[in-house]
């Protein structure tokens, strides 16, 4: 089964890919590797909460947020690779949380990426990872993702 057809599966329609807010490009191949840059949890442009987890957003926002993070990283993959189908895998996550000081459940947060791409890719979405608390995030985003992805070079 294609990946675009698992996608309609599951309801989840790709955004338009979304453009750096900073000096940075969406995403670097090297070889077989696409490194995606940090994505947030952006929906027609707007951030879907904003604050530290455990303070002004409940874990489950959190949840969410890192979620669509994942959907965004996905639609800068389409749009570099031309078709998810090519992804062969995705090899690493990199999830940040915007944490209260008394906050520990990164990695529930992260789960949301986690387990979004394990539903998309089936095994070979689930990947190596890394979920780490920090202080504060761009535009006062919860969480940010970032996606390595391994790709088929003929395909």
């Amino acid at each position: 089964m294609s990946i675009e057809k698992r996608l309609t599966e599951l309801g989840i329609t790709l955004p338009e890919a979304p453009r750096p807010v900073a000096a940075y490009v969406p995403a670097v191949s090297s070889g077989n590797l696409l490194f995606v840059s940090g994505q947030l949890c952006l929906v027609n442009g707007e951030l879907l909460s904003k604050g530290r987890v455990g303070r002004e957003v409940s874990l489950k926002q959190g949840y969410e947020a890192a979620r669509i993070a994942a959907i965004n990283s996905l639609a800068i993959v389409n749009q570099e690779l031309g078709s998810l189908d090519k992804v062969k895998r995705v090899v690493k996550v990199v999830g940040y949380v915007a944490s209260d000081p008394d906050f520990y459940d990164q990695p529930k947060v992260v789960n949301g990426a986690s387990e979004l791409l394990a539903e998309v890719f089936g095994d070979q979405g689930r990947h190596a990872r890394s979920a780490v608390g920090v202080n504060s995030l761009p535009l006062n985003t919860p969480v940010e993702i970032e996606v390595i992805v391994e790709f088929d070079m003929e395909g």
